[in-house]
């Protein structure tokens, strides 16, 4: 089994920081692409950003020079720093990952989502 545990959210004025974590544990051959997506109320997820194993990043355009995502490989973990945060950004963040569980089989992973909830 796989787990992808978030951390990190919460509530925050329009301008600030947060930092969003997501380690993921169990039985992982190898981890693939990590990412973040988002879902606001009414609306479909939506990806934030991505980042490969190599370190190639892909971007929303709405979050694009705000959002920076980063990866420890060692810790399996993915992190996204958010800054200059807008009431927009709100909504429910999910970890994903896709994750090699042996040679030949790569599954799909959600997080359990944290709430980001920025105040005007």
């Amino acid at each position: 089994q796989v787990q992808l545990v978030e951390s990190g959210g919460g509530l925050v004025q329009a301008g600030g920081s947060l930092r969003l974590s997501c380690a993921a544990s169990g039985s992982i051959f190898s981890i693939a692409t990590m990412g973040w997506y988002r879902q606001a109320p009414g609306k479909q997820r939506e990806l934030v950003a991505a980042i490969t194993s190599g370190g190639s990043t892909n971007y929303a355009d709405s979050v694009k020079g705000r959002f920076t995502i980063s990866r420890d490989n060692a810790k399996n973990t993915v992190y996204l720093q958010m800054n200059r945060l807008k009431p927009e950004d709100t909504a429910v963040y999910y970890c994903n990952a896709r994750i090699w569980v042996v040679a030949g089989i790569l599954n799909n992973y959600w997080g359990q989502g944290t709430q980001v909830t920025v105040s005007s």
